[in-house]
C-alpha cells in the first residue's frame, strides 16, 4: 500500500498537480523550513575555505546526468591545467568514520556508488555527510573542487554553482516537494551560474559496453534481447539509451542508490544482463556471467563548452585569503 501510493504520488509530480494537492500541508512545511534556511545562511553565510567550490546540482528529485556532466567538467578544468577534486554526501553508502578518501580500494557499501564511479575515473573523492568537512580534507591537494550535490547544502561555502536539469522531464508540475518534485522554487536558477540543460546544453551518450572487462563498441548491442537493470534517479533514460542502441529491453528498475543483491541480477535465462556503470560498481564483486556495464560520456554544445570554460577560468584564479 505505501509503495503504491509513493507511485502515486511521483507519477503526479510529472502529471496533474491536482492528484497530489492533499499534501498542502506537507507542502507549506517544506517551503517555509527551505526558506528559513536559505535566509539563514544569507544572513550567515558558510565561511570559504581557501579553494574555490563549484556546486553541480538540480533543484529536482531524479537523475539529470549530472555524473557525467562532473566528469566532462573535470576534463576541461584539466585542459587548464586546474587540478580537480571532488566531494560527496556518499548517498547509499555509510562508513564507520568521516570523512572517507576514496580510491579503488574503497567498498562501496561505505563510499556510496557514485563517488565509487569518479574514484576508479582517477578523480582525488572524499566522502562526508557533512560536505564541508569534505571540502577541508581535500582542499590543500587540488585547485577547484566540485560538489556532486549539495545545491542545497548550504552549510557548505561555494564560489559558483551549475543547476543541471532535463529536457523530458524538466520540472515536472512546477510545484515543490512533496506536491511537486522540487527541493527548492524553479526562481533559484536565476542564482546560479549557470543552468545546463541535459538534451539541450549537453547530451549524454554510450561510448562503451563491458563485458569481463572487455570494451565491446555500445552498437554490438543492436538486435540482441537484454535484461536492463538501472537503479538511478531516471532509469527510463537508460531503457531509452539501449533501444537507440537497437536492443530488445527488458526492464529492471529498482529505486536510485538501490544496495543490489545477486539475486536481483538473476533471472534463469542466457540473455546478457546490462547496466549502468553506477550499479556495476555495486555488482561486479558477484561473478555473474554475461554481465556488464554501459558506460556513457557526456558531450556540451559549443556553446555551453565555452561558458563552462570560462566559469572555470575564473575559478581556477580564486584564491581566499
Amino acid at each position: 500500500m505505501i509503495v503504491g501510493l509513493a507511485t502515486r504520488i511521483e507519477k503526479n509530480w510529472y502529471g496533474r498537480a491536482l492528484g497530489n494537492l492533499w499534501l498542502l500541508p506537507l507542502w507549506f512545511l517544506f517551503v517555509l523550513i527551505s526558506a528559513l534556511r536559505r535566509m539563514k545562511y544569507r544572513i550567515f553565510p558558510a565561511a570559504p575555505t581557501g579553494t574555490p567550490v563549484l556546486v553541480v546540482g538540480n533543484i529536482a528529485i531524479g537523475g539529470t546526468g549530472k555524473t557525467p556532466l562532473i566528469t566532462l567538467l573535470a576534463d576541461l578544468a584539466a585542459k587548464q591545467g586546474i587540478r580537480v577534486g571532488v566531494v560527496s554526501r556518499g548517498y547509499g553508502g555509510r562508513a564507520e568514520q568521516y570523512p572517507l578518501v576514496v580510491d579503488t580500494d574503497t567498498p562501496v557499501a561505505q563510499s556510496g556508488d557514485e563517488p565509487a564511479l569518479l574514484a576508479g575515473l582517477g578523480f582525488p573523492v572524499v566522502v562526508d555527510p557533512q560536505r564541508a568537512r569534505a571540502v577541508k580534507a581535500l582542499k590543500d591537494k587540488v585547485d577547484l573542487i566540485l560538489s556532486d550535490d549539495g545545491l542545497q547544502h548550504y552549510a557548505m561555502a561555494r564560489d559558483a554553482e551549475i543547476v543541471v536539469s532535463d529536457a523530458t522531464r524538466g520540472f515536472g508540475n512546477g510545484w515543490q516537494l512533496p506536491v511537486g518534485p522540487l527541493r527548492e522554487p524553479i526562481s533559484r536558477i536565476d542564482t546560479c551560474d549557470l543552468h545546463l540543460v541535459n538534451g539541450v546544453d549537453f547530451t549524454v551518450q554510450p561510448t562503451g559496453y563491458f563485458v569481463d572487462s572487455v570494451e565491446l563498441s555500445p552498437e554490438s548491442l543492436k538486435g540482441r534481447r537484454v535484461h536492463a537493470v538501472a537503479g538511478i534517479g531516471n532509469p527510463a533514460r537508460f531503457f531509452t539509451t539501449l533501444r537507440q542502441l537497437g536492443a530488445d529491453v527488458v526492464e529492471h528498475a529498482f529505486s536510485d542508490h538501490h544496495a543490489f543483491v545477486k539475486e536481483d541480477l538473476v533471472f534463469n535465462d542466457d540473455l546478457p544482463v546490462v547496466m549502468t556503470e553506477k550499479d556495476w560498481v555495486k555488482c561486479r564483486s558477484f561473478d555473474l556471467p554475461n554481465a556488464g556495464f554501459l558506460r556513457v560520456s557526456a558531450a556540451a554544445t559549443e556553446a555551453a563548452e565555452e561558458n563552462i570554460s570560462q566559469l572555470l577560468k575564473r575559478l581556477g584564479a580564486i584564491r581566499h585569503g
